[in-house]
């Protein structure tokens, strides 16, 4: 097991907390919403197979998850401000330059800060997040309803059932989710992402009706690839085998 360090760091209005393992070349992780940098990083194998491949792996925890800052005002969920929060936890460990890894809202994240700070970026890989990054404003309004409910008995809905019970099983605050996805709901235009120049890789399972296409997505760019996570949905994608190949290739093609 990859031993790993802690810490917290204040960004803005909130404590980020974050952890860094291994040596080598950085990579920073940003997590999906509801998840955790344990959940969505340490617990699928990601922190070990990164390391093991000669990668220091850096992960936070976004404002409102895990051990960082919960907030309940959605504008400080701005997709901006949370891209910027990547930004100043390479600052704090003063790295001019990384790979940057991202996973759904993560992967939003990832990409608002790789448009706002080219020179930042040296590679990107964006999971769980295809087109919808362009044509869709985030997780839907039901699903902070669902958050919201008195009871995961009294959500009808499939999808916002799906992830209260995760949001539960990350033991996280559910208020702070709901305020998350209403205020982080921001889209990139197709110019947008034209001016995203990083290589970049874009993962998607086949089974995922919550990204939207990888391909058509990295058809907008000027420097990516999509990689199919086949048979997988959006909850399972994340620790696939075939996403973790995906990436360290993609990662060695660009060192």
């Amino acid at each position: 097991m990859t031993h790993v360090s802690r810490g917290a760091f204040t960004s803005d209005d909130a404590e980020i907390a974050y952890l860094v393992a291994g040596q080598g070349a950085p990579i920073v992780l940003v997590h999906g919403f509801a998840s955790t940098k344990e959940t969505n990083w340490v617990t699928p194998g990601w922190i070990d197979t990164l390391t093991g491949a000669g990668r220091r792996a850096i992960a936070l925890d976004n404002r409102g998850h895990g051990e960082s800052s919960k907030l309940y005002d959605p504008a400080r969920y701005h997709t901006t401000i949370m891209a910027e929060d990547v930004r100043a936890l390479m600052d704090h460990l003063g790295l001019e330059r990384a790979d940057v890894m991202g996973y759904s809202m993560g992967a939003r994240n990832a990409a608002f800060l790789a448009l706002a700070h080219p020179g930042r970026v040296r590679s990107l890989i964006l999971g769980g997040l295809g087109i919808r990054l362009v044509e869709g404003g985030g997780l839907p309004e039901k699903i902070a309803a669902a958050l919201e409910a008195p009871s995961i008995k009294q959500v009808s809905d499939p999808q916002g059932y799906a992830f209260r019970a995760f949001a539960q099983q990350t033991k996280s605050d559910l208020k702070a989710l709901a305020a998350c996805i209403r205020g982080s709901r921001q889209t990139l235009s197709r110019e947008d992402m034209d001016r995203i120049t990083a290589p970049t890789l874009i993962a998607v399972g086949t089974k995922d009706p919550v990204a939207g296409s990888a391909h058509e997505l990295a058809a907008l760019m000027p420097n990516a690839v999509a990689l199919d996570i086949p048979g997988r949905d959006h909850m399972l994608a994340v620790g696939d085998k075939v996403f973790k190949a995906g990436a360290l290739a993609f990662l060695e093609e660009h060192a």
